[in-house]
C-alpha cells in the first residue's frame, strides 16, 4: 500500500511546492501588464488548469513523469516589462501569440533550430537581466517594511539552509500570517472561482516587446531544463508532443489571462526522481497526481489574490524575488561561463535590467538586439547555440534508457 501511495503523495508535494513557491510571480506580472484583480486572479485559475490538464493528459499518453508548470521566467519578465501599447488586451494578444509560437517550434524542427541559434550565454543574459530587477525586492522590502519582511527572510534562510524545497512555501507562510496580523478591518476574499474573458488585441510593440520575449525565454528557461532534468533521470522526453500539447493550452489559456504554459523545470525532479518511486516506470502517476492537484489548487486563485491586494506590494514582490534568486544564480552563472561571450552578456544583462522601452517595445527585447550586436561586432568566433533538441522522429515517441541518475543540483 506505501509503494503505491508514494508516487500519489509525491504528486501531491509537486502540487503544493510549484503553486505556492511561485504563484506570487504570476499575479505581479498579469498586474503589471494591465490586469486587474479580477482578471489576474482568472489568469492564475486558467494557469492552474490548462497546467493541470496537459500534466494529466501527456501523463497518460506517454507514461512519463512530465510535469507542467506555469513559466515563472515569462511572468518575471510581464514584470519587467510593465504595461504595453494597446493594455490588457494588447498582452493577451500577445500570449495568445506565444502559444501559437510554442506549437509551431512542436510541429516545425526549423524553428527550433531558429531559437537554438540564439547564443547561450545571450540568452541566459536575457533571462537573468529579466529577473535582477524582481530579485531586488527582498532588500528593498527589508528596509520599507522591516517588520514584516524580516520574519519572512528569516524563514527562507533557515529553510533553505535545512529543507530547501520548503523554503519558499514557508516564506510564504510568514507572509501571509503577517498580513493577517497587520491588516485592519474586515478582508473580503473571494472562494469562488472567476474567469475574466478578454478579447485579444495585436500592436506591434506587444508583439515584439512581449510576445517574442515570452516564447524565447519560456522555451530558453523552461522547456530546456525541463527536457534537461527528465535526461538527467534516465528519460528522454517526447518535446514535439509537449511543445504542441502545452502550446495548444497557452493559445486556449490566453483569454483568460494565461500567459505560458510548459514544461517544469524546479519541480519536474519532484515527480521524476527515486522520491517519488523506486521504479522509474510508476514515476508518471506522480506527474499525472500533480497535475490534479494543480488544478484544483487553482480554484483557490480568486483566495490567493485577495491575499496579495491586502499586503504591501513590495512584500509580495519581496516573496516572489526569493523563488526567483536561485533562477537568478544559474542565468548569471550561464551567461558568464564563455570568455569569448562575457561583455556581450553583461551587455545583454544591464540593457533588459535597465528596463528601458523604446518605440513601446521593452527592455528585453532591446537586451537581446544589444547583446547579439555586441558579439557580431567584436567577436568573430561562432556562436555556440542554446541546446534545444526536436523530435527525433514524426511519432515523437518517447524512450526511456536504462540508466538512472538525478540532476546534480539542477536549477533554473
Amino acid at each position: 500500500m506505501a509503494g503505491r501511495l508514494q508516487p500519489v503523495l509525491a504528486g501531491v508535494v509537486t502540487a503544493l511546492v510549484g503553486f505556492a513557491s511561485s504563484f506570487t510571480v504570476v499575479l505581479a506580472g498579469l498586474r503589471a501588464v494591465g490586469a486587474d484583480p479580477a482578471q489576474a486572479a482568472s489568469g492564475l485559475l486558467a494557469l492552474c488548469v490548462a497546467s493541470g490538464a496537459c500534466a494529466v493528459w501527456l501523463g497518460l499518453r506517454h507514461r512519463l513523469p512530465l510535469a507542467i508548470a506555469w513559466s515563472t521566467p515569462g511572468a518575471a519578465l510581464l514584470v519587467a516589462t510593465g504595461p504595453v501599447p494597446g493594455g490588457w488586451p494588447a498582452a493577451v494578444g500577445a500570449f495568445l501569440l506565444t502559444g501559437a509560437l510554442i506549437v509551431a517550434a512542436g510541429l516545425i524542427p526549423a524553428l527550433g533550430r531558429a531559437v537554438a541559434a540564439i547564443p547561450a550565454p545571450i540568452a541566459a543574459a536575457m533571462l537573468a537581466g529579466v529577473l535582477l530587477p524582481l530579485c531586488t525586492a527582498p532588500v528593498r522590502a527589508l528596509v520599507e517594511v522591516p517588520r514584516l519582511a524580516g520574519p519572512v527572510v528569516l524563514v527562507w534562510l533557515l529553510l533553505h539552509r535545512f529543507a530547501r524545497r520548503w523554503a519558499v512555501p514557508g516564506a510564504l507562510a510568514v507572509a501571509v500570517g503577517a498580513i493577517a496580523l497587520t491588516t485592519t478591518g474586515p478582508a473580503r476574499l473571494d472562494a469562488a472561482p472567476v474567469i475574466a474573458l478578454t478579447a485579444p488585441t495585436w500592436t506591434l510593440p506587444a508583439i515584439v516587446g512581449l510576445a517574442l520575449p515570452l516564447f524565447l525565454v519560456t522555451m530558453a528557461a523552461q522547456n530546456v531544463p525541463g527536457t534537461a532534468v527528465l535526461a538527467g533521470f534516465g528519460y528522454r522526453a517526447p518535446l514535439g508532443s509537449a511543445l504542441r500539447v502545452t502550446g495548444l493550452a497557452t493559445a486556449l489559456g490566453a483569454p483568460a489571462g494565461a500567459h505560458a504554459v510548459n514544461l517544469a523545470a524546479i519541480t519536474a525532479a519532484l515527480a521524476a526522481g527515486p522520491d517519488a518511486h523506486p521504479d522509474p516506470d510508476r514515476r508518471w502517476i506522480a506527474s499525472v497526481t500533480a497535475g490534479i492537484g494543480l488544478a484544483l489548487l487553482g480554484l483557490g486563485a480568486g483566495v490567493a489574490t485577495a491575499l496579495v491586494l491586502l499586503s504591501p506590494p513590495v512584500l509580495v514582490e519581496a516573496v516572489a524575488g526569493l523563488a526567483l534568486l536561485a533562477a537568478l544564480a544559474g542565468a548569471v552563472s550561464a551567461a558568464v561561463a564563455e570568455p569569448y561571450a562575457r561583455e556581450a552578456a553583461v551587455v545583454t544583462l544591464v540593457v533588459t535590467a535597465s528596463g528601458v522601452s523604446l518605440l513601446g517595445i521593452g527592455g528585453a527585447f532591446w537586451g537581446l538586439v544589444a547583446g547579439c550586436l555586441m558579439l557580431l561586432l567584436f567577436h568573430r568566433r561562432p556562436t555556440i547555440p542554446v541546446a534545444v533538441p526536436t523530435p527525433a522522429d514524426p511519432d515523437d515517441r518517447p524512450a526511456r534508457t536504462v540508466r538512472q541518475m538525478g540532476p546534480s543540483g539542477l536549477q533554473t
